[in-house]
């Protein structure tokens, strides 16, 4: 394996994702599951990687000020490594300059070594400027998606999304009932938290391997439940959970019927629904029939076996996420305005597709982990207004700046008998 500092990694990945517009996630792990870290190192590794991410347009406006010639993106990478080490983790400059100029080619070195140096001397006058900017610059986030956040919540509202976007995100997990009970779970696993108003639900700062390899938890955010709950399954229903990867809401609706009903769950994309699979196996979720499914290609239900069709449906629809951004870090990266009708068509052409296993009588939940109003009432909207049968019962939002968990959304649609 090859033996690589946690500077390194980072700079590593920084240029991976830049370069090959691949997830942060995904290239952060293949590198450190390539490289043996001490646990210290390998968080100091994740924490410049997402560090930098979550402030490339300050980082990016600190770099500016201290140089206005134009700064070559390898050049730029190992800089904003170095800054965010000197002006948001106060790393000793000693360390932060000396180590950040040891990752760069011979002809870099002198130049960074005089930024970082210059960065260090002027402290006192970057903080104050970066203050002084912009929400969009001083947190780093898409001018166009602040406008819109500060449009529909307010300018308050809009500044404290982004800044929980920017904090590291709090881990939680769900008490797995089905195979054991929540007594026994913190008798057994002491450190855990239960979270205020969500009883099944506990915080934590690391699980235990075993917890999860046992099937005793699932890591899931409790504003994931608000679709579960309002789908309110009951035994010995037919259930489909239409994009059901990687299967918590699943897992939550078997325990919530106990293991006494059929759920069919089903994802568009391979990997995805053979990961679904493992987690419902190892949840005891004994009653999901798992297949593969894309609803925007196949007209007819893999399901058309299902006896009438189904009592319950849930439409997690995929999303831009926009409710989960301190928990994906480059997202903001990657949206633009026009993202969020195109997702609307592709919600509204999903919901299209499953509406007809629907049964007369029967509900469908609509959710998503959006914060956007075109991808949330927008579809339900469109839905209701071109089919006379359905009627909107109930919706719920989960608000980070208001609510401390991710953002979600969720509709109960009602079909008439």
């Amino acid at each position: 394996m090859a033996q690589l500092s946690a500077r390194q990694i980072a700079l590593t990945a920084l240029r991976l994702w830049r370069e090959e517009k691949r997830f942060a996630d995904s290239i952060i792990s293949e590198l450190l599951a390539e490289t043996v870290l001490k646990p210290s190192d390998r968080a100091f590794a994740l924490e410049l990687f997402y560090g930098v991410l979550r402030n490339l347009t300050l980082l990016d406006f600190w770099i500016r000020r201290l140089r206005a010639s134009r700064v070559e993106s390898d050049l730029r990478d190992i800089l904003r490594l170095g800054l965010y080490q000197l002006l948001f983790l106060e790393t000793a400059e000693h360390a932060a300059v000396h180590e950040t100029v040891s990752l760069a080619s011979k002809k870099q070195r002198t130049i960074i070594n005089a930024m970082l140096r210059a960065a260090t001397r002027r402290r006192s006058e970057l903080l104050p400027h970066a203050e002084a900017q912009p929400l969009f610059v001083r947190t780093s986030h898409p001018q166009f998606l602040v406008e819109r956040w500060q449009q529909h919540f307010g300018a308050e509202h809009a500044q404290e999304l982004c800044e929980l976007n920017n904090l590291p995100a709090p881990v939680y997990a769900r008490i797995n009932l089905l195979r054991i009970d929540r007594t026994e779970f913190l008798r057994t696993y002491p450190e855990s938290r239960l979270v205020p108003d969500n009883p099944n639900f506990v915080k934590v700062n690391s699980l235990p391997s075993d917890a999860l390899e046992r099937g005793h938890c699932y890591v899931q955010d409790p504003s994931t439940t608000i679709a579960c709950q309002l789908l309110d399954p009951k035994p010995g229903e037919r259930i489909l959970d239409a994009c059901a990867a990687p299967g918590g809401k699943t897992a939550l609706i078997a325990e919530q019927v106990k293991n006494r009903a059929f759920i069919a769950a089903c994802d568009r994309e391979q990997r995805r629904v053979r990961a679904m699979r493992a987690n419902l196996q190892r949840l005891g979720a004994q009653i999901a029939l798992v297949e593969q499914c894309d609803w925007t290609r196949q007209s007819r239900s893999i399901f058309q076996s299902a006896n009438g069709g189904f009592d319950r449906v849930l439409v997690d629809a995929p999303c831009s996420n926009t409710g989960v951004m301190r928990r994906r870090v480059d997202v903001r990266w990657r949206l633009t305005p026009a993202d969020f009708g195109r997702m609307q068509e592709r919600q509204i052409a999903i919901i299209r597709a499953v509406l007809r296993w629907l049964k007369p009588g029967g509900v469908v939940v609509y959710s998503t982990c959006s914060l956007e109003p075109e991808e949330n009432e927008e579809v339900v909207r469109r839905i209701v207004a071109e089919t006379p049968a359905l009627r909107l019962e109930a919706q719920k939002h989960s608000l980070p700046f208001r609510d401390g968990f991710d953002g979600a959304f969720a509709a109960k649609l009602v079909r008439s008998t």
